[in-house]
Formats: C-alpha cells, structure tokens, sequence
C-alpha cells in the first residue's frame, strides 16, 4: 500500500520524498489533534477517585465541610 502510495506521487525521487514527508507530518497533526483528542473521552483508564475527598464529603481545603 505505502509503494503504490509513493509511486503515485508525481515528480522524481526528491520531490517524492518530500510530498510523503508533507503527508506524514499532515497525518500526525491530524490524529493529535483531531482524532486522539475525541477518542480520548472513552477512555476510561484517566478516571481516578484518588485525591477526591470533596466529592466523598469529606473535609474541604477551606475547613467548612
């Protein structure tokens, strides 16, 4: 897939290389993001319930809970 990739690409070797360099840096700043970003929310694995004693009702920093 990636050689029928690279043949397609018009003008000779150097010109290439920099088309797919150009395509690869758009891909990557397209999944971080775009893409990354918005999966992200399902992630479950972020979720943590260490540190959250306001929520618990437990004591709160200004000491009125």
């Amino acid at each position: 897939m990636y050689a029928w990739i690279f043949r397609s690409l018009p003008g000779p070797l150097w010109v290439r290389i920099l088309i797919a360099l150009g395509l690869l840096a758009a891909v990557v700043l397209l999944l971080m993001e775009v893409v990354f970003p918005w999966v992200d929310q399902f992630n479950l694995l972020n979720d943590s319930t260490i540190g959250d004693a306001g929520a618990a009702g437990g004591p709160t920093p200004d000491g009125a809970g």
